[in-house]
């Protein structure tokens, strides 16, 4: 019978202090392979044990920005390339868009990457046969104690004079562990294959007889005969069988005052004054609106030069005597009611949004159709400010 084979010398100590100090007085000595066990992280034991810094960070790193570069290709191809598709007027790499998709590949990538690579490369896991398992060193370090384990395969490794080495740092208990019996378990054993496609037959089965039997029968089909309505399914209940209902005709949200020239196709006789003054702020809004909800067929400077390159109709310029005559209100009118083929905005531009659009397309027209004296005044006071 063949001798059972030494795998590493185990010193067990009773305080944080004793085990820093034999890690230090073990890697001082010239020992390489060799292993610490504490029941929690102690500050200091790296340095202690002169470990070198970890290479983990490198293919968290490398997956990461793999993740990022795999996001925004695949979206960029998507949108850009394979579908292009104008929303909102944005362009087609819209990168602020494309930001969180990108993140959390990012994150999925590296985290993932972290994990395996620590479990299989860096810790060799799984490792079921290794021989410190169950044993008294594992249970004590695992609760209580602390406890320093010196491999047979290092260079230095002598049984004697580790033993004394670990002796003389007052470890009150000093083993010996040795590899187990190698043991053998042929995988392809006849009972365990039938075992095994048993149990495939009965997992299938039961799955199969849950979701496509069990599910439809009584007491179980609950999920399927809830009292509800889902969207776009129609109703017995209603005499046109429709289950979304609108609000009720006339009715007005509390704090609410609703625009009294609504559904009217013709120019008000008394339209609305601007209530929004034309601050920075105001300008700023307007500009942002403009160019999302309104450039995409008027322009960028409103001169009807549609951005849809042909896709639509080209809607009048806003710069003719009709428009810049009009007062603030009668473009009101026609953002929240439409008009000809324009539909309307106000279920996607809020009140105060349409007015600071309307200051903006007021800051478009002054800027294409300014006066002689109003140019040279403006020259002016940009000189006398220090700009050019």
């Amino acid at each position: 019978m063949n001798e059972p084979k030494l795998h590493s010398l185990a010193a067990l100590f009773n305080t944080p202090d004793e085990i820093i100090h034999a890690a230090e007085k073990v890697s001082g000595t010239g020992y390489e392979k060799f292993d610490v066990h504490t029941p929690y992280p102690l500050h200091g034991m790296d340095k202690a044990m002169k470990l070198k810094p970890s290479k983990l960070g490198y293919i968290t790193l490398a997956f990461g920005l793999s993740g990022a570069a795999c996001a925004l290709l695949l979206m960029y191809w998507t949108m850009s390339v394979d579908y292009p598709l104008i929303i909102s007027g944005k362009p087609f790499f819209a990168l602020p868009a494309f930001i969180p998709i990108t993140f959390e590949l990012t994150v999925l990538l590296a985290t993932l990457s972290t994990i395996i690579a620590m479990l299989t490369f860096f810790f060799k896991f799984p490792d079921n046969a290794n021989p410190l398992h169950d044993t008294a060193y594992m249970k004590a370090v695992s609760s209580d104690k602390y406890g320093i384990c010196i491999y047979a395969d290092d260079k230095m490794f002598n049984l004697t004079e580790t033993k004394e080495l670990l002796s003389s740092l007052h470890a009150f208990s000093v083993s010996e562990i040795y590899f187990p019996a190698e043991e053998k378990y042929p995988v392809l054993q006849p009972k365990f294959l039938i075992f095994l496609v048993i149990i495939a037959l009965v997992t299938s089965s039961a799955t199969y007889l849950t979701l496509n039997k069990a599910l439809y029968v009584v007491p179980f089909d609950w999920m399927m005969k809830q009292a509800k309505l889902i969207p776009q399914s129609q109703s017995d209940t209603f005499a046109d069988k429709y289950g979304m209902r609108k609000p009720v005709e006339g009715t007005v949200a509390r704090n609410f005052v609703p625009y009294e020239y609504k559904d009217q196709l013709q120019q008000p006789e008394k339209p609305l004054e601007n209530p929004l003054l034309p601050t920075k702020e105001a300008l700023e809004l307007g500009k942002k609106k403009f160019l999302t909800f309104c450039s995409p067929c008027h322009g960028n400077y409103a001169e009807g030069d549609s951005r849809l390159n042909g896709q639509f109709p080209n809607p009048p310029t806003l710069h003719s005597n009709k428009v810049r005559n009009w007062k603030d209100g009668n473009i009101y009118h026609v953002i929240t009611n439409g008009q000809n083929i324009m539909p309307s905005y106000a279920s996607q531009v809020t009140r105060e949004e349409r007015w600071a659009i309307i200051h903006y397309i007021r800051v478009l027209q002054k800027a294409k159709n300014a006066s002689e004296a109003e140019v040279l005044l403006s020259k002016k006071e940009s000189s006398s400010n220090g700009t050019k």
